[in-house]
């Protein structure tokens, strides 16, 4: 589907918004079209590597922590792979050289990266089991394209799983469901109708592929199997042919324009030194450009030594063996070797400096203060690998409204430490760390009694778990303290002075009453209805014997200190509990789900009498 006629975004480079400039500086040929970037994108465990996968021939998921891509990879297939593998698009005339294929993360915690990778994509595929069907991740897939206004396809995978279904291995989808029995056709068609109303639901118009009239207008739904490569072919088809027919004039390329990136992974390769795995998305890069890099320590500039391609079919942040060139074209994955790249912050831009150094500089440091977060005088502090990880990790905590004090790239310090003890708010006296070390000296730090006891360290390598970790450690413990808080608060109460039950008339009064409702504690001061005081209870009896709480219902024996039977109160009053105003606050704003019903009443009957003199009392 092509939302609005998608061309995408400035986001990563100024260059972005010259393509409509550039078929006119190609030959008369016709233009040069590069490699569209594709991301892959869906919920956890729908099957997205797994896809790749089988195009690739390789097994990237199994070395995954979680078995979830936790980082972005690049893969590109040539279009010779996909011609042999799709007999469909072999009457097309091809102009496009293959499909460079972006693996992002896919489990919610992610978002920010599935954002960054829609943003980076010229198409799309949204993978969705089509057993298993829409989940939170998928939708949040689907908003995310739609912001981004990127053409996109559904996958609709794991059809050899449908119950019923004879699997014939690599063959085109057409050919394999016209092989299924009746049973299994129209079960598929269910599932696949399923999808249509879940799209629709969410204002797109899609079709199965193979009956879709307009591509513009209707999302295509490809059925595939990533274990049997059934319908792979017609999944390429499709992408190869909204490229071709939709995209031609944003991918039509000039060769001599800079080259544009941006950083997956900052590696140390023997023989090389510090590289990056780099996805250059737009221009070209040589060996002797002049490239500015941002790092820790601000932007940089070096030159490119080396430039090394992973094979086809291999991806670059598992690639073992380079082949070498002297100059890579857009849109492709690329390690670069050049001089202190150590530094190098993972996530950020990669930029070949042609013209002034001091613009480019400036348009660097903009996108790598646009991806800091909001931070607070006090939150957690948060440390991650990359740019990604870190805004992923952000993005969790500001959706679940946790304060960020502090976020870096980089590893956890003695520094990170110290300062996480000075955090005022117990569950806020937390470092969470994903995929990054703890210096030896943090580590000693950690171990010392005070830090010990005052500052917790989340750390992993699957940022979801990190952070259901931290959530379930920070509940618990706000539990803790909102019991202890509100053991100390006093609770709304409504007692009847029972007659025939005056045991002694002062010092203390001793009367029966019943609790009409709320709850009773000792050493909360009562008061008639009427707003006059009466004292303050100081022990209660039930059978003979001391409690500390009465609940409605009971029938008690009470010690009033300070009042008089028949002065201060009488038989049959209605007495209520004095609730200061500091505790009507906290009962109305945070503890109401806490309180029962004739608790509330009793609340409401209590802040009525002294709201008629001051309507915002206790507000």
């Amino acid at each position: 589907m092509i939302p609005n006629q998608r061309i995408r975004p400035e986001t990563g480079g100024a260059a972005m918004a010259k393509k409509s400039d550039k078929k006119s500086q190609n030959t008369s040929d016709g233009p040069k079209i590069r490699t569209p970037i594709v991301c892959v994108l869906g919920h956890v465990d729908h099957g997205k590597t797994s896809l790749l996968d089988r195009i690739r021939g390789s097994s990237v998921v199994t070395g995954e922590a979680g078995a979830i891509t936790q980082h972005i990879g690049a893969t590109v297939v040539p279009i010779d792979t996909i011609v042999a593998m799709g007999g469909a698009i072999q009457n097309l005339k091809i102009s496009i050289p293959g499909l460079l294929f972006i693996d992002t993360p896919g489990h919610h915690s992610f978002t920010t990266l599935r954002a960054r990778g829609g943003a980076l994509a010229d198409l799309a595929i949204v993978v969705v089991d089509i057993n298993d069907g829409f989940k939170p991740q998928t939708i949040e897939a689907l908003q995310i394209l739609r912001g981004c206004r990127t053409p996109f396809v559904m996958a609709a995978t794991k059809i050899d799983r449908v119950s019923g279904w004879r699997a014939h291995p690599g063959e085109p989808f057409r050919s394999t469901f016209g092989k299924q029995n009746q049973r299994v056709i129209d079960l598929m068609e269910k599932k696949t109708y399923e999808l249509v109303g879940s799209l629709a639901e969410h204002g797109f118009s899609s079709e199965r592929f193979d009956r879709v009239d307009d591509f513009a207008k209707s999302l295509a739904i490809v059925p595939v199997s990533a274990h049997t490569g059934e319908g792979i072919a017609d999944l390429l088809m499709v992408l190869i042919g909204l490229a071709q027919r939709y995209m031609e004039d944003a991918l039509a390329l000039s060769v001599d324009g800079p080259g544009s990136g941006t950083v997956l992974e900052v590696k140390e390769e023997k023989g090389l030194g510090a590289t990056i795995d780099v996805i250059l998305f737009d221009g070209t890069i040589s060996i002797g450009d002049e490239i500015a890099v941002a790092t820790n320590n601000g932007v940089i500039t070096t030159k490119v030594r080396s430039l090394l391609q992973p094979r086809p079919l291999k991806e670059i942040l598992i690639e073992d063996r380079f082949s070498r060139a002297k100059s890579v074209v857009a849109a492709a994955g690329v390690k670069v070797s050049a001089p202190g790249l150590d530094e190098v912050v993972a996530g950020s831009p990669v930029r070949v400096i042609k013209g002034d150094f001091e613009e480019i500089k400036a348009i660097i440091e903009r996108e790598m203060t646009e991806i800091n977060v909001t931070l607070s005088p006090e939150g957690l502090i948060i440390k991650a690998d990359t740019i990604g990880a870190l805004e992923a990790l952000c993005k969790e905590l500001s959706n679940a409204e946790i304060p960020v004090m502090r976020a870096q790239v980089g590893p956890v310090t003695r520094h990170d430490v110290i300062e996480c003890e000075t955090i005022k708010t117990p569950y806020y006296r937390s470092i969470i760390a994903f995929n990054t070390q703890i210096l030896p000296d943090a580590q000693d730090l950690m171990h010392e009694p005070i830090y010990l006891e005052m500052v917790q360290l989340f750390k992993g390598n699957v940022i979801y778990h990190v952070l259901d970790s931290y959530l379930e450690w920070r509940d618990e413990m706000k539990r803790n303290l909102d019991q202890k808080r509100f053991e100390q608060i006093i609770f709304p109460a409504k007692l009847l002075v029972m007659p025939d039950c005056v045991f002694r008339q002062n010092n203390p009064a001793v009367v029966g009453v019943r609790i009409l409702s709320g709850k009773l504690r000792n050493g909360v001061n009562l008061i008639r209805k009427d707003g006059k005081k009466v004292g303050q209870l100081k022990s209660m009896q039930m059978r003979k014997e001391n409690i500390q709480e009465a609940k409605a219902g009971d029938e008690v024996a009470i010690s009033i200190d300070g009042a008089t039977v028949g002065r201060q109160f009488d038989v049959n009053d209605e007495l209520l509990v004095n609730i200061p105003e500091r505790h009507v606050k906290v009962l109305e704003a945070e503890m109401l789900n806490h309180l029962t019903i004739d608790a509330r009443d009793v609340l409401d009957e209590f802040t009525r009498l002294f709201r008629k003199e001051n309507p915002f009392w206790g507000k």
